[in-house]
């Protein structure tokens, strides 16, 4: 199957999905949040898919939203991410919720809500070169994709607040020993370290798998409630003036006045 921006790959018993829009470095607009829930349906209805991993076409995995097409929304932003992340919400609910397990493969940069995509998945490995950067604080933006509910979950709240009001990069190797991620390995290694453990996953018990899955997400919780709130607040935010100035600054490349 392939998508306008978001690629999926069958490998035997793996599909590989890829967020494409690589000349944009992977951000997410609407389309791409629409293609993304398609290719979780995709993976999640075809039985013959038995493991997932989960990375970015070019030099990064993803640097979170388009905030130029935000910006062009101009009144119509709130509604505009609305409909954007009910979408990308979805897909992520999905992906954690199917039988097959998911695995993230980050190159490059995660920002924003990169890093939800990777926080998501069942298993992240990290090339040596990856960055983790929150980001939304920067623009004048609130979390979403799940980050202010499962980074937190994952490295600790401390540090999770780190990155949020900060802004702080995380390496690679930052990021495994956060618990962040679960393995490094050399950039042009990544893809395959991660097909050969989705290959591993894939010859196991995949019902036993999924219900794994579906037992560690009731035990997150609000989950979706607390996507819901996320999508919220970051349509709100997005509309505010520090919103607008923020993403306005960063598209000009000055410093924000806040």
């Amino acid at each position: 199957m392939a998508a306008t921006t978001v690629d999926v790959e069958k490998r035997g018993a793996i599909a590989v999905v890829r967020l494409d829009r690589p000349d944009a470095n992977n951000t997410i607009n609407l389309e791409l949040s629409m293609d993304l829930l398609a290719a979780a349906l995709a993976c999640e209805r075809d039985p013959a898919i038995r493991a997932v991993v989960l990375t970015g076409a070019g030099k990064h995995f993803s640097f979170g939203g388009d905030l130029r097409g935000m910006l062009n929304k101009n009144a119509t932003i709130d509604a505009y991410l609305r409909e954007l992340t009910t979408y990308l919400n979805t897909a992520i609910a999905r992906f954690m919720r199917m039988d097959a397990p998911v695995i993230a493969a980050v190159n490059g940069t995660a920002a924003g809500g990169g890093v939800g995509l990777a926080a998501m998945a069942d298993l992240s490995i990290a090339a040596d070169n990856a960055r983790f950067n929150l980001a939304f604080t920067g623009v004048g933006l609130t979390p979403d994709t799940g980050t202010s509910f499962l980074v937190p979950r994952a490295i600790g709240a401390k540090r999770a607040m780190e990155m949020l009001l900060l802004n702080r990069a995380v390496t690679a190797q930052e990021a495994l020993s956060w618990g962040l991620v679960n393995q490094v390995v050399p950039a042009a290694e990544l893809l395959e370290t991660a097909i050969a453990l989705a290959n591993r996953l894939a010859s196991g018990p995949t019902k036993a798998f999924g219900q794994t899955k579906r037992l560690m997400a009731l035990s997150l919780g609000a989950l979706e409630s607390h996507l819901a709130m996320e999508s919220e607040t970051i349509a709100t935010q997005a509309a505010s003036a520090e919103g607008i100035e923020g993403i306005g600054a960063f598209l000009d490349k000055r410093q924000p006045s806040f």
